[in-house]
């Protein structure tokens, strides 16, 4: 767990918010290495945090960085006083002194010491532009401040996964940095902040897309929607903040959610959910309704019901003839699920046109749902070439 960096008195909210989550972090650990800065050599809130780290009780290994020339170096020896053990000496720009500091770390794990389970029942990315209150809703599914939560929009630059249990099933929370337009990315950080969250979402299940309904949705919101639609995730467009809303009668949340998708045609799909993550106000069933969409788009469907609704389908609506004679559609078959693609065999599969596509789709979802997930289809020549 990488801590953000601790002050002896914090003035600021987030200097507050920082030392709360270290201390938190300490809570939950092994073994705890101690960073410091071997140029500037000894300071006041080493000795602080040193002697809090003492208090804990757990084992404490003071990596001593900004070393460059580990051989000659002799800075890591001031920091014997603080009384810890044998400072190692590190360069972690260069990475000299890693392997040791990495030999020292295993040598002082507990040997009860568990690894932690690598599966879990669900992958969900929680997702958003900055500020939108994704680490306050982390916070109220777990109970405690895990995540640091601060007015100023981007506080979250990691892509921070977070294991938990509910009702018996395993979920893993991985709550993102705020999303930005690209020509708004401005430093280092926060550029990898953005490629981390793009991460977060490939290896996501179901994306949790959080939108400040008191600022109301903006067309980022919806690129940042569609980029988990376009990698094939399950999505569901989470309505945060929603108790700030003066009107939240029926109809305005009927209004709400008919703009939503009328902007943004992929949200016809898409369940759509109120919540407060500040009162917790629907916050469980947003993880009910991830699970829901997790089991539409792991859904198999037999090859002949796939066949019965399409001859359904091109009876209804025959495919657009283009002029080089009919254009059929033979059969079809479900390939692949999470999200659902279906291949479609045609006479000349180049000939169908994308809004008979479209068609198809809608009439899948019509027979078997798929809700808050895209529907790939693959069009092939019947001799097998596309």
């Amino acid at each position: 767990v990488d801590t953000g960096g601790l002050v002896v008195r914090p003035d600021e909210q987030i200097d507050l918010e920082v030392c709360r989550q270290a201390e938190t972090a300490i809570g939950h650990a092994d073994v705890v290495v101690f960073v410091v800065d071997g140029r500037d050599g000894v300071q006041p809130v080493d000795r602080h945090v040193a002697e809090l780290l003492r208090r804990s009780g757990l084992p404490v290994i003071v990596a001593v960085n900004k070393l460059d020339e580990l051989g000659d170096a002799i800075g890591h020896v001031d920091f014997y006083e603080l009384g810890l053990g044998d400072p190692t000496p590190l360069a972690a720009l260069s990475g000299k002194g890693s392997g040791d500091l990495l030999d020292r770390v295993v040598a002082a794990l507990p040997e009860s010491a568990e690894v932690e389970e690598e599966d879990a029942d669900i992958r969900i990315a929680v997702i958003g532009r900055p500020n939108v209150g994704k680490s306050s809703f982390v916070n109220r599914l777990l109970g405690e401040d895990r995540v640091i939560v601060h007015e100023e929009a981007g506080t979250t630059r990691d892509a921070i996964d977070t294991n938990l249990v509910l009702e018996g099933r395993r979920v893993r929370l991985i709550d993102t940095a705020g999303l930005r337009r690209r020509a708004r990315i401005v430093d280092d950080l926060e550029f990898l902040g953005r490629l981390r969250a793009a991460s977060a979402i490939g290896r996501a299940d179901v994306c949790l897309l959080l939108v400040d309904t008191r600022a109301g949705a903006a067309n980022q919101d919806f690129r940042i929607g569609h980029e988990a639609w376009d990698e094939g995730k399950g999505l569901v467009f989470v309505a945060n903040k929603w108790d700030l809303i003066e009107d939240r009668g029926p109809s305005a949340l009927a209004g709400f959610e008919r703009e939503l998708r009328e902007r943004a045609h992929y949200l016809r799909w898409v369940p759509i959910i109120t919540c407060s993550a500040l009162t917790g106000k629907r916050v469980r069933r947003v993880i009910d309704l991830a699970f829901e969409v997790q089991e539409a788009r792991a859904r198999r469907v037999p090859t002949a019901e796939v066949n019965e609704v399409l001859q359904r389908l091109v009876a209804r609506r025959q495919p657009p003839q283009g002029g080089r004679g009919d254009v059929r559609l033979l059969y079809g078959s479900q390939v692949a699920a999470s999200p659902p693609q279906f291949v479609l065999w045609s006479n000349r599969p180049h000939d169908l046109k994308e809004h008979y596509v479209r068609y198809l789709v809608a009439g899948f979802r019509e027979a078997w749902g798929f809700e808050g997930s895209p529907i790939r289809i693959k069009l092939k020549k019947r001799s097998g070439r596309e």
